[in-house]
C-alpha cells in the first residue's frame, strides 16, 4: 500500500495548526490553564508566536507547515520503506 505524501502532508498540517491555532485561541481568551506550559515550549520554538489571539494565527500558520513538512517526510519514507518489505 503507497501513501498519498501530498494527502498526509495536506492533513498533517491542517490538523497541527488547527490544534494550535485553537488551542493557542482557547487559552488566551479564557482562564483555561490546561496545557499552558505546553504552549509556553512552543513560544520557544516558532518565532514571533505568543499565547495570545494573534499569537493563534502565527501558531497556525507555522503549525500548518511544521505539520505538513513532518507528514510528508514520513509519507515519503512511509513509501520508501513499504517498497522493499
Amino acid at each position: 500500500m503507497k501513501l498519498s505524501i501530498k494527502g498526509l502532508a495536506l492533513a498533517g498540517g491542517i490538523f497541527w495548526g488547527g490544534c494550535l491555532g485553537i488551542w493557542t485561541l482557547a487559552l488566551s481568551l479564557t482562564s483555561l490553564q490546561l496545557g499552558r506550559k505546553w504552549l509556553e515550549l512552543m513560544v520557544g520554538t516558532y518565532p514571533f508566536y505568543e499565547i495570545t489571539p494573534t499569537g493563534a494565527l502565527v501558531g497556525l500558520g507555522f503549525g500548518f507547515i511544521d505539520g505538513f513538512i513532518a507528514c510528508a517526510i514520513f509519507a515519503a519514507l512511509y513509501n520508501l520503506f513499504a517498497k522493499k518489505a
